[in-house]
């Protein structure tokens, strides 16, 4: 980008970066691009939202080609629960709060007026724009260990994959363990009117003669809730046989 480009945002007030940059261990060759990452689309034109859609690419690509590495025995599948349990609104929330990012952000007077220094969706995005910027700076290898230093407490904390599963996951391959047939899922009742509905589904399991219900605001979450209600009793019935 032009020098002229980012010297368009000379009338918006300018936070300390120098500050930003000892948080990052990342001194900037063009300060212009951690001054655009850290500008909310409130603030103009010139703002952070495709150095956001860059940053989300190499984020998603850095935590998993880690991953790749650090479980070389897991499925895709777990792999792919790994990163979504990293990449993801919280992870990255986690991440703008070590490094105090609402103290930094750029935004129109509308949005700092409603106290968008401290929402969640901002900072997150955020923080995908400085390592879209990082990337720009400098280079992927540089940015991979900017990405990795940030994320390091989360991914030496990273949960089980098993636990990530979500619950008809469970249930469908905790019956394949014990060579059995799939639980029915049915929708007994739905109330309410249309964008307002909350659907009842029942799940079956003949064989053990257990049944649970789930209610949720879709079918899905209904199912899902339901299934999570049955994994104790199965795991119950199997313990005693």
């Amino acid at each position: 980008m032009s020098k002229k480009s980012h010297s368009n945002r000379s009338n918006i007030s300018r936070p300390n970066l120098s500050k930003l940059e000892k948080s990052l261990s990342y001194p900037f060759q063009n300060i212009s691009l951690l001054k655009e990452a850290v500008t909310h689309r409130s603030a103009g034109a010139l703002n952070n939202e495709r150095l956001e859609f860059l940053g989300d690419s190499i984020l998603n690509f850095v935590i998993a080609a880690d991953l790749f590495t650090r479980y070389p025995k897991s499925s895709e599948g777990d792999l792919s629960r790994l990163r979504a349990s990293l990449v993801n609104k919280d992870g990255l929330f986690l991440v703008s709060q070590d490094l105090k990012l609402g103290e930094y952000l750029i935004l129109g007077s509308g949005e700092l007026k409603s106290g968008g220094y401290r929402r969640n969706s901002i900072l997150a995005d955020t923080v995908e724009a400085i390592f879209g910027a990082a990337y720009l700076d400098s280079d992927l290898e540089r940015c991979r260990e900017l990405i990795l230093q940030l994320y390091n407490e989360q991914l030496e904390n990273v949960p089980d994959a098993d636990s990530l599963k979500d619950p008809k996951t469970q249930l469908q391959e905790l019956l394949q363990s014990r060579k059995m047939g799939l639980p029915e899922y049915d929708v007994i009742e739905i109330v309410g009117k249309a964008h307002n509905q909350q659907f009842t589904v029942k799940c079956k399991i003949d064989k053990l003669k257990l049944e649970t219900q789930g209610k949720a605001s879709n079918r899905r979450k209904a199912e899902q809730q339901a299934a999570n209600e049955i994994i104790p009793l199965v795991k119950n019935k199997f313990s005693k046989k």
